[in-house]
């Protein structure tokens, strides 16, 4: 089970939700970041879990059709931009499912994929001021 805690800034008053650390739950990892274009604290997604979908051919390979293409001998890939932790908690979870794979993002800021964005942990500095934080004891928000 993941915990988000409250952070808040003595000198000029920032808070946020965040759990301050690389966390997880059952269906999702997310690592606390600092966006240095916004001066926020945000939980960034960087594992999923979701259904696997694809059929299975005969001999047990999936059968992925991005396997196949390819242009001037590189395989395409699709860019995937990661969900907000938001949306990831909101969601329903799935029954019925027999296979699951896991997603894997990279690191970015929920507002602008050009962001200059790195990992924060607690102890962590004030995005806006540079002073440490301060962290609630109690969770916010059991998540997961």
């Amino acid at each position: 089970m993941g915990r988000s805690y409250w952070f808040q800034c003595s000198k000029c008053g920032y808070g946020a939700k965040v759990s301050g650390r690389a966390d997880r739950g059952l269906n999702c990892f997310v690592q606390t970041i600092v966006c240095h274009d916004c001066k926020e604290l945000y939980d960034a997604v960087y594992r999923l879990k979701v259904p696997d979908d694809r059929p299975l051919i005969p001999n047990g390979l999936h059968n992925n059709p991005l396997n196949r293409i390819t242009h001037a001998g590189q395989k395409l890939s699709r860019k995937r931009l990661a969900p907000s932790f938001q949306a990831v908690i909101g969601r329903l979870l799935y029954t019925g499912v027999q296979r699951i794979k896991w997603l894997e993002f990279k690191l970015l800021c929920p507002v602008s994929e050009i962001h200059k964005v790195e990992a924060w942990t607690d102890p962590g500095k004030c995005p806006k001021c540079g002073i440490f934080l301060e962290k609630n004891v109690i969770p916010y928000r059991i998540w997961d």
